[in-house]
């Protein structure tokens, strides 16, 4: 599946982008800047326009779950992000939150240790996100995403991915791909979002024969 992760743009932006790739995108991310710079009222507006759709609310929560749980969940969010780094107790309310509004938990692995990691394991219902972040790719780092065991029920990865390192990402059983800046800053989203979605089923097609 393909995440569009929709970041430093406004709503009115984002609502559009969404219009302009819906047909070949499958959950919808409110992502982090958009929240903090607009207020939860993002999700809410990003639910009750597109019902159909998952949508991701990136909170990256590490502190005060129960709170920022309900927030999310009450305005429409299917799944929410919680840090990896953050306590197991944050990570439990979490959990807990969301099988109180029957929704997900989607654990982000930035900057988790090899040995937290194995900590994280018994948390198997909730989706793992290996995770390269915009600062390291801006400064020259890693782009690729090197992908690790873990338990979680769903696998996601994110992180410059591009058409180019789409088959690697595919190759690890990724289930889903949150893709950004190689949609949303691309000169047509729509085409751009049709040739991921095109790429994906013809690996998907290849692995099946």
């Amino acid at each position: 599946m393909i995440q569009l992760a929709l970041d430093r743009m406004n709503r009115e932006q984002a609502l559009e982008l969404v219009r302009t790739v819906e047909s070949s995108i499958d959950w919808i991310e409110v992502g982090t800047s958009l929240i903090k710079e607009f207020g939860i009222g993002s999700i809410k507006e990003m639910s009750e326009s597109f019902p159909d759709k998952k949508i991701v609310a990136d909170m990256k929560t590490i502190d005060n779950a129960a709170y920022e749980m309900d927030l999310c969940f009450q305005n429409g969010a299917d799944i929410a992000t919680v840090m990896g780094v953050a306590s197991d107790v944050t990570i439990q309310t979490c959990l807990e939150k969301a099988r109180e509004y029957k929704g997900k938990i989607m654990i982000d692995l930035l900057n988790v240790s090899d040995s937290r990691l194995e900590q994280l394991q018994k948390y198997d219902q909730a989706i793992f996100c290996e995770h390269v972040s915009k600062d390291s790719q801006e400064n020259g780092g890693h782009t690729l995403i090197d992908m690790r065991n873990h338990a979680g029920s769903m696998r996601a990865a994110a992180g410059g991915i591009t058409l180019s390192s789409l088959p690697a990402m595919i190759a690890n059983r990724l289930d889903v791909m949150i893709i950004g800046s190689a949609i949303t800053k691309a000169k047509h989203p729509a085409d751009a979002a049709r040739r991921f979605k095109e790429a994906m089923n013809m690996e998907k097609d290849v692995k099946q024969v």
